[in-house]
């Protein structure tokens, strides 16, 4: 029989295909493997497995609602299949989609009490929504069909570490790294609490285990970047970065922390230039837009200053501090309004960023809203008794609405804190001498009355 007028069976070619794919997934070769069980499936569209397959594939890639998708589909053949569901409960979660992830997982549930899974990966649910307590239950049932679990351990020392009970996430890391030594970057979290708890020397430690066993972690010698400029080793933080770019040369983070260290070196030009590389790579990336508006400001561009500020403002920036920063660049540029806005969201994130609340006492005053700024001056020394600017601008508040005998006793606080400030000192003297003044008329319009 001649070779073209041979008979193949269709569906040997689809395993041949689903073969391969696996084989791909096995050895990391993952959009090839996609392209192989894609072809499986335009062949036999109804096999479940290559479907399963399919969206785990898809999830190692992060394509996860893509890989829901295939779950889905992958269910209609097999509606009981728990690792589906499992799977499918497992990226519900990864997209926010926590009802969902619940029940799925409460459905494998029922249908088999002893399916560790289903009650291991719930609790990454309840850390994600803050259900700390059935993140607990959650373990501890997941403890009675399978006490050794690394990633049940693993799981719940992320719940522990989100509040802030470091030692105990540390304890339950330990665990892990013992049952699972090579769990994925179990020593980098056990560096990340150390580092949260305060012991840089173990931190240290753990930060070089994970990078000996996984030296091109872009995520892990992002972290010990970080940790590097907060322990003061400039050269050393600027070194992870540029070897993040050596891997990576269109890494954004590493071009944006690098132009952070030029700019807390004075380097504004070149950090100018890292950040707009920054931007180029990554338009959505929060941060260098604001430090190029603090550039610009530097150079007395004001317009330039608040239109990158604007188009901040849109990636809706979540962190408080920085939002207190861009905010008070706001005011110098007399755009009170954005400043405001900036500042409340500062203290929606964090109530306790004392230099929120004074900058919005700040701005009250400059609308001449004098009991607003009152009040946010004095909730910054609820927090901070000794923040100064709250209590030099309280009391020349004070004065405005000629209460002179609080803006004395304001100021004479802030003196005591700083004995030396000559500034404090010239509004003491005046601020005396309008209350001595105001005295005088006073009395001055009683005896003529």
């Amino acid at each position: 029989m001649p070779y073209e007028d041979a008979i193949f069976d269709p569906y040997d070619k689809a395993e041949n295909k689903a073969k391969k794919a696996y084989e791909f997934y096995e050895s990391g070769k993952l959009p090839q493997a996609l392209v192989e069980i894609e072809d499986a499936l335009e062949i036999n569209p109804s096999n479940s497995s290559w479907h399963f397959n399919k969206a785990l594939t898809l999830d190692s890639i992060s394509r996860f609602e893509d890989a829901i998708e295939e779950y889905k589909i992958a269910l209609q053949f097999d509606p009981i299949d728990l690792e589906i569901l499992n799977s499918l409960a497992v990226d519900y979660t990864r997209t926010g989609q926590y009802d969902l992830a619940i029940e799925t997982f409460e459905s494998i549930q029922q249908s088999d009490p002893d399916f560790e899974s289903c009650y291991c990966n719930r609790i990454i649910t309840y850390t994600e929504t803050e259900q700390h307590d059935l993140a607990e239950q959650m373990f501890y049932l997941a403890q009675q069909i399978e006490p050794n679990c690394a990633l049940c351990y693993y799981n719940i020392g992320n719940s522990l570490f989100i509040r802030g009970e470091y030692q105990k996430a540390i304890g339950c890391w330990f665990r892990t790294a013992k049952i699972e030594p090579m769990h994925p970057q179990i020593n980098y979290r056990i560096a990340q609490a150390f580092w949260s708890d305060g012991d840089i020397d173990k931190a240290m430690e753990y930060f070089l285990a994970e990078l000996r066993i996984n030296p091109g972690d872009i995520d892990v010698t992002l972290d010990f970047g970080l940790f590097l400029l907060q322990c003061g080793n400039i050269e050393s933080a600027k070194e992870k970065f540029n070897r993040i770019l050596e891997f990576n040369p269109d890494e954004p983070y590493a071009l944006f922390y690098l132009g952070e260290i030029a700019f807390n070196t004075a380097d504004y030009s070149g950090a100018e230039e890292l950040f707009n590389q920054a931007v180029l790579r990554d338009e959505n990336l929060v941060g260098p837009r604001y430090r190029l508006a603090s550039c610009a400001l530097m150079r007395g561009d004001n317009n330039r200053a608040k239109a990158l500020l604007l188009s901040e403002i849109k990636l809706v920036p979540e962190d408080s501090d920085v939002l207190t920063s861009m905010g008070s660049i706001f005011l110098e540029i007399d755009e009170i309004d954005e400043a405001v806005h900036c500042f409340l969201r500062a203290v929606d994130f964090d109530c306790s960023n004392a230099q929120a609340y004074y900058y919005l006492g700040l701005s009250s005053f400059l609308r001449k809203q004098f009991d607003d700024a009152i009040q946010f001056f004095n909730h910054t020394l609820d927090i901070n008794p000794k923040h100064i600017s709250a209590l030099k601008d309280l009391a020349i508040t004070y004065c405005q609405i000629k209460e002179f005998a609080l803006a004395a006793e304001t100021i004479e606080n802030a003196c005591s804190l700083e004995n030396n400030n000559n500034e404090l000192k010239t509004i003491h003297r005046k601020i005396r001498l309008k209350q001595k003044t105001y005295r005088f008329r006073k009395f001055f319009v009683s005896r003529n009355s």
